[in-house]
């Protein structure tokens, strides 16, 4: 079990630094570093949170995680990059046996929408800040489920 976990990291790893588009700008996606804890939590006892930051390349990444008490009962990685002349949020979740590609369809200065028809779920994710608060959002085949942060200070 240890190796496919090393293995599936080893892959995102790979995937989110050997790939690079010098022709796309991705400093729309700057408000997104730092620490993010996750407000809308519904279980006693655990917390949740996102943590990104932008690399050298340009590129961004992450990992986001559930706690119980001191234990991570889930974890998750992923990276924002671009390839061949498009953006993509790339999510790599226990749940896959692969990293999963979502082109970005929309993008603004606070926000951006993702999308892969062919995933399973989600096949939507869409990220908004107004500011103070940010909402990640994932929806696919009539169901949507709302992830509320704050950004640590």
């Amino acid at each position: 079990m240890g190796y496919i976990l090393l293995a599936t990291l080893t892959t995102l790893s790979i995937t989110c630094f050997s790939q690079g588009d010098v022709n796309i700008d991705l400093k729309k996606f700057e408000w997104l570093t730092g620490s993010w804890n996750r407000t809308n939590i519904s279980k006693s006892g655990r917390t949740a949170y996102e943590l990104w930051s932008k690399k050298e390349n340009g590129m961004f990444t992450g990992h986001g995680g559930v706690l119980q008490g001191r234990d991570t009962i889930f974890k998750e990685r992923f990276c924002i990059l671009a390839k061949d002349n498009a953006i993509y949020y790339v999510a790599d979740v226990p749940e896959n046996k692969q990293v999963v590609y979502f082109k970005v369809t929309e993008i603004n200065d606070l926000g951006f929408i993702c999308e892969n028809s062919e995933h399973d779920f989600p096949k939507k994710i869409e990220y908004t800040f107004d500011g103070v608060q940010l909402k990640a959002q994932i929806s696919g085949n009539g169901k949507y489920v709302d992830y509320l942060f704050l950004k640590q200070k």
